[in-house]
């Protein structure tokens, strides 16, 4: 599936995922491939992304600071208000 995080300042990744993780308001939620429709809001805390890369599972994490996450067809898109350090 693919996925997206944007901020108002920048296209932060893009890219084939196997899951991703984020932290809902109400606790933490995982996308995984054929994820029904859903646009939730994301709270302050790690967004973690599981993704092929080299035939290895590779894991990245990103710290948000809140925003809406929206995900149809395969296709997550997260609109973060900023991405921390």
């Amino acid at each position: 599936m693919y996925l997206e995080i944007i901020t108002p300042d920048e296209n932060v990744f893009e890219g084939e995922v196997e899951s991703a993780m984020f932290p809902g308001s109400d606790g933490s939620f995982q996308v995984l491939n054929d994820h029904a429709p859903l646009v939730s809001s994301v709270g302050k805390g790690d967004v973690k992304i599981m993704r092929l890369h080299d035939k290895k599972t590779e894991e990245i994490h990103f710290s948000i600071d809140g925003g809406v996450v929206e995900v149809l067809n395969n296709k997550i898109l997260v609109l973060a208000e900023s991405i921390g350090e």
